[in-house]
């Protein structure tokens, strides 16, 4: 569709629907995970290894993921992540063994790394690249949106029924996100005209199908250059989650307070993704990526400055505004930058960078802690954000992708040679 004659409304259900559903079911179990992990006999620090199994089954299914989205397309892999999503969480709430729930908290993990594959290639696919990071960043708010809800819609439930209601919240929303996935109107033909080929044009004969690695070492500058910095950013981002609570006990708030400041510095977070994907659309990626690492680097580091509870929700929502003005733009950089076709390989790649960022920045400050103190732990989370801000500044490129093309359909660099030298 025409740049002109595009409107994000037009495509509002079928594309954010189920990403807002997905977003409360997953948000609906998060509160709760370590509490049931405890109810089954887990020691303390079992129950929180239980908690990092959702992460760890997404780090493990990026790249399996784009074996089924490719196989069935974009609208069926969220159906079956939707699915197998409600499943689990079933599961959950049923499990009469620890062993059990831990499996059911892996599938979670795995079910959202195939749904947050597809949602964001089917977008790419579907949405024309003037309005791509608005679509995009407006993706990653309305997930937020839906995991900031999802506490609230569960605690009706579990006042009746106990920490299992969550759960059944969960598997609610999930199947109905996959009932509404089913009107994501197809794009493409998924691959079926044999193995090792992809169709083409009528008259045309198949080519062969990009693998993981063929997509690994064509496009492997962009993931040894732009991709440390996608990491990056991943790494800051899961360490904010951990550094508001860790200091706020440090200083000596009581839970009240710090989930006041917690809950309002996710709330700025999630009111200003649209603005932030109109910035990129309109000026450029760079004009955010770089923004929101130096924000997010300046209020972690003047978090151990701060002593008063006014202190920390200052630094808090300093924190909240740089994380939000980089909604969507993880998606966004790794949608400029995926082949077509190769793009569910490419995109799982790029997932599987990010989220191993996920997984390493709250080790590095649990590491740097352990050594020293909480302070020169967020010291050192404060320091990768400056790092990813150099490494945002040097590989993002310059101005907006398709840039005096018509109706700004250009396409977008797919193998790195629009990257800086390095």
């Amino acid at each position: 569709m025409p740049a002109e004659s595009f409107s994000l409304k037009s495509i509002a259900i079928p594309a954010f629907g189920p990403t807002l559903l997905y977003g409360l079911a997953t948000g609906a179990i998060l509160p709760v995970i370590a509490l049931t992990a405890r109810d089954l006999g887990a020691t303390v620090a079992l129950a929180a290894l239980v908690i990092t199994l959702t992460g760890i089954g997404s780090l493990l299914t990026n790249v399996p993921a784009t074996v089924l989205t490719t196989r069935f397309g974009e609208k069926w892999a969220l159906v079956i992540a939707s699915v197998w999503c409600a499943a689990a969480m079933a599961a959950a709430a049923l499990a009469p063994a620890l062993w059990i729930f831990a499996l059911a908290v892996f599938m979670v993990g795995m079910a959202g790394s195939v749904f947050g594959l597809a949602r964001q290639s089917y977008l790419t696919e579907a949405v024309p690249l003037y309005y791509r990071a608005r679509a995009l960043s407006t993706l990653g708010g309305v997930n937020r949106i839906g995991v900031f809800a999802g506490p609230f819609a569960a605690a009706g439930v579990i006042h009746f029924s106990g920490t299992s209601g969550a759960y059944w919240v969960g598997t609610g929303a999930a199947l109905l996100a996959g009932i509404i996935s089913l009107q994501v109107p197809e794009l493409r033909s998924p691959v079926r005209s044999g193995p090792g080929t992809v169709p083409r044009g009528a008259g045309e004969p198949t080519v062969p199908a990009p693998t993981v690695r063929s997509v690994l070492v064509s496009h492997g500058r962009v993931f040894r250059t732009l991709g440390l910095g996608i990491a990056l950013i991943a790494a800051v981002r899961a360490s904010r989650q951990a550094v508001i609570p860790l200091w706020a006990q440090h200083i000596g708030l009581d839970p009240t307070q710090t989930a006041l400041i917690y809950g309002l510095s996710g709330a700025i977070d999630m009111l200003i993704f649209y603005p932030a994907g109109k910035v990129m659309d309109l000026w450029g990626r760079r004009w955010v990526a770089v923004p929101c690492m130096l924000t997010m680097a300046a209020g972690l580091g003047l978090m151990p400055l701060t002593s008063t509870s006014t202190g920390l929700l200052l630094v808090s929502l300093i924190l909240g505004f740089g994380n939000g003005i980089g909604s969507g733009i993880v998606m966004t950089l790794g949608a400029d930058f995926s082949p077509s076709p190769g793009r569910p390989q490419f995109l799982g790649i790029w997932r599987l960078l990010a989220d191993s960022g996920t997984m390493a920045g709250p080790a590095l400050l649990s590491a740097v802690t352990a050594l020293a103190s909480l302070s020169a732990g967020i010291a050192a989370t404060a320091g990768l954000g400056l790092l990813g801000a150099a490494a945002l500044w040097k590989w993002v490129p310059k101005g907006r992708p398709g840039y005096g093309q018509p109706n700004g359909t250009g396409s977008a660099p797919v193998s790195g040679s629009d990257l800086p030298p390095a």
